[in-house]
């Protein structure tokens, strides 16, 4: 009878209540563990650069201005290619009008290189960059 019966200090595998710890992880051990618990955590290394997303290939003005339609009916009938080729040539010639323009009045390079920003401003309110 006394061997079937669980004194009040004997847990379920036989380890006493008091000091179970002791018992289940040897001196070495719960040192080991201590240490680990309060050692600092490891700092992950960040990088001080700022994350660049990348551009969207997409075009801002699809569908707006005057002439969008126009010019997405006129890409859809000739093709994407041969209208990107279009376009380059248009563009190039008006460059080439701003410029001949500047040298008539005496412009300067810097305000030959604003016209063209404000050209190129106009065609996208006007729909020509759709």
């Amino acid at each position: 009878m006394a061997a079937a019966s669980l004194s009040a200090n004997q847990g379920l595998l036989g380890t006493s209540f008091y000091g179970g710890w002791g018992n289940s992880i040897s001196g070495e051990d719960y040192h080991t563990m201590l240490a680990k618990a309060s050692a600092p955590p490891q700092q992950a290394r960040v990088s001080r650069k700022p994350i660049r997303v990348q551009p969207m290939m997409k075009n801002v003005n699809e569908g707006k201005g005057l002439f969008a339609p126009l010019v997405v009916v006129t890409r859809n009938i000739v093709g994407k290619k041969r209208f990107n080729q279009l376009r380059g040539k248009a563009i190039a010639l008006h460059s080439q009008v701003i410029t001949e323009f500047c040298k008539s009045i005496g412009a300067d390079a810097k305000q030959r290189q604003g016209l063209i920003r404000l050209a190129k401003k106009n065609g996208e309110r006007l729909g020509f960059l759709a």
